[in-house]
């Protein structure tokens, strides 16, 4: 897997659940989504994006995002995160 790729694919799909209000990220808390996207070097890269609460129910809440080739990565796929606190102000940046 190219992983400078992959962290491209990765970080602008998460720029878009960065956009997202705090209200709309805790309808999605213990949800997952995955998605398929072929990247410039047209491999499939899979992305899975899970939704849960930072440490308490109704605080904090952790936006995950994994990547990987559908090959060997799977098993330790790329990934980052985000905090982003009931305020609307992200955790740690």
């Amino acid at each position: 897997m190219n992983e400078a790729i992959a962290c491209e694919i990765l970080t602008r799909e998460l720029s878009t659940w960065r956009a997202k209000p705090y209200p709309e990220l805790v309808k999605l808390v213990d949800k997952s989504q995955t998605a398929e996207v072929i990247g410039p070097d047209k491999k499939i890269y899979q992305i899975e994006i899970q939704v849960f609460w930072d440490s308490k129910r109704g605080r904090d809440i952790r936006v995950l995002g994994a990547i990987d080739d559908r090959g060997f990565r799977a098993f330790v796929p790329l990934s980052h995160s985000f905090i982003l606190s009931p305020n609307g102000k992200f955790v740690g940046e």
